[in-house]
């Protein structure tokens, strides 16, 4: 008998199998279960009742068994698609597709095929003590202390010779990194005295640097942070806090964020609006929870009189618009998809700018006829398509991974060379285009000459392309056109990485606040700028940032502050 290994349940809870077409790895739970172990909790139930513990695991079974036998029932499933849902997705390069490939055709070796393994003939020289993998000069947000040698100054005789003079050199440094708490606290003791005969109370006055409000901008900041930038639960943070004994409540937090938001809701619509001029515009969106929508959307579908249920469907949309250098990042949570939300965006683009290219998936809803946009797919996608049935038809896929492999590279040096985005253009057509041409031609030979079946896997990979050739290759005909939507889907990581640890929004208003600091977050990372700073700084400078929001964009912010300092 063999072993069942890692026994999952895909949809990671203890309630039946969702409808949902693909399950979430990163929800799902692993057991190591052998045969053996089940033979004995049969044989245990035949003499008395089954414990907690066996029960959960005999679940664990049947659910797993009970989810396969539907995904087999399905047209398009695929053997390598389960293996997807139940282990998860590896990388998709075209080398390690190759390695698995190769290493799949290997037999299997024994103890006595193993060689002895041998050491390399000359190793690397072992790193000199002190070379970490991050430098000093990457701590930029720490704070420098500089330590003069109090022994000599520069334009001294030197010591060691007696005859030259010192001067300063590139100083020497050391990185110290301390523990702390993500929120730390200050008590103020105010000595008080009292008259014994008059009772009058005499108070010391706070220090200057106390401030009136208990929560800094700081504090503010970093709870936003921390929330909607590295996925932290407002619960969560809070026991962190309590073991540390400086307390915050879940719903302090929550009351800070919202405040903070409303003072920051200026520079978001700026935000917006300066998205909405953008050359070129990624869309995307995920799924997400929200109560307050869940609860209406069972309230009307009890109600009969109503001819039509309205959308139950909750989306996050990322929209990361290309403005000249910059980048900006969107979310907008609510019923509407990415494209109807990229409709709403453009009706404040300035009507003499040129249509923007739009670089989205293939889905329908991304791109609404309302839309008046150069429209691109991604390139990703359907070579994912190929990466997913490999293992079927390995030459057939490897003939097309190894031409999207180069049209790749040739972006890649393109980048690397600074070419204008008509050099590029030239770049690709001279390059990528004679490639692209010939593997159209071999996806069109494999449809017509009927080398493949139209239904199978791969036919259905081809047909993909084919259907969406146009959009797939709008490199080689518009300058600046993207390969793939690769900046987007990263960007949706960050409402990803909320749905997974925080799994709702309770109302839209919560959702509201969470698209305006995933924006502001995430926009600052775009540009490679500290978030952190950022939100400090436009919290302590709340009115200037609302009287001309313009100033106060993640790439001129810091320009802005020295044109306002104050000479000292």
């Amino acid at each position: 008998m063999g072993q069942l290994r890692r026994i999952r349940r895909p949809w990671g809870g203890k309630h039946p199998p969702p409808t949902s077409p693909l399950p979430v790895k990163d929800n799902a739970r692993c057991l190591d279960l052998d045969i053996g172990t089940l033979e004995q909790i049969i044989e245990r139930s035949k003499r008395t009742p089954l414990s907690e513990q066996d029960c959960q695991l005999l679940r664990s079974v049947v659910e797993t068994l009970h989810f396969l036998t539907q995904e087999l029932e399905k047209k398009h499933v695929s053997i390598q698609k389960l293996k997807q849902m139940l282990f998860g997705v590896t990388t998709e390069s075209t080398r390690k597709v190759l390695e698995k490939l190769l290493d799949s055709d290997k037999p299997p070796s024994t103890d006595k095929d193993q060689a002895p393994e041998e050491k390399p003939a000359s190793s690397p020289p072992p790193k000199a003590k002190g070379h970490g993998r991050n430098g000093a000069d990457t701590y930029s947000g720490a704070q420098t202390v500089h330590v003069k040698l109090e022994t000599l100054k520069p334009g001294d005789p030197c010591p060691a010779c007696h005859k030259g003079t010192v001067y300063t050199t590139t100083p020497s440094r050391l990185v110290r990194i301390r523990g702390q708490a993500p929120l730390g606290a200050t008590v103020y003791e105010l000595q008080k005295l009292r008259c014994g005969l008059c009772g009058a109370i005499f108070t010391a006055p706070a220090p200057p640097e106390v401030g009136s409000e208990k929560y800094n901008a700081e504090a503010a900041g970093m709870i936003a942070l921390l929330k909607y930038g590295s996925g932290v639960p407002f619960n969560r943070l809070q026991r962190l806090q309590r073991s540390l004994e400086i307390p915050l409540p879940a719903t302090t937090q929550w009351q800070i964020v919202q405040d903070c938001a409303d003072t920051l809701e200026p520079v978001f619509e700026q935000m917006i609006y300066q998205a909405a001029q953008g050359r070129l515009l990624h869309t995307d969106d995920t799924t997400m929870k929200v109560l307050e929508l869940c609860r209406q959307a069972n309230a009307t579908s009890r109600e009969d009189a109503l001819p039509k249920a309205p959308r139950k469907g909750v989306f996050t949309s990322g929209i990361v618009s290309v403005i000249d250098d910059h980048r900006v990042a969107l979310f907008f949570t609510g019923h509407c998809h990415a494209g109807e939300n990229l409709a709403e965006l453009l009706k404040q683009r300035q009507a003499e700018r040129q249509r923007p290219i739009q670089m989205c998936d293939a889905l329908s809803r991304n791109a609404p006829d309302s839309l008046k946009t150069i429209l691109g797919h991604c390139l990703t996608h359907g070579r994912r398509y190929f990466v997913e049935v490999v293992a079927q038809f390995p030459n057939e896929c490897l003939t097309v991974l190894e031409v999207l492999k180069a049209v790749y590279q040739n972006d890649a040096d393109a980048q690397e060379q600074g070419l204008s985005d008509e050099e590029r253009l030239v770049w690709h057509q001279t390059r990528s285009g004679p490639k692209m041409a010939e593997l159209k031609r071999w996806m069109t030979e494999q449809i017509e000459y009927k080398k493949v079946e139209p239904n199978s896997g791969l036919g259905e990979a081809i047909g993909y392309m084919l259907r969406h050739w146009e959009e797939l290759t709008l490199f080689l005909r518009q300058p600046g056109a993207p390969l793939d939507n690769n900046v987007c889907e990263r960007a949706l990581k960050k409402a990803i990485l909320h749905r997974k640890n925080a799994y709702f929004y309770k109302t839209l208003n919560g959702a509201h606040v969470g698209d305006l600091f995933m924006s502001l977050i995430h926009t600052c990372e775009l540009n490679k700028v500290n978030p952190f700073d950022y939100l400090v700084e436009l919290q302590k400078n709340a009115q200037s940032a609302a009287s001309t929001p313009a100033d106060w964009m993640p790439w001129n912010y810091r320009h802005t502050l020295q044109r306002t300092a104050t000479p000292k």
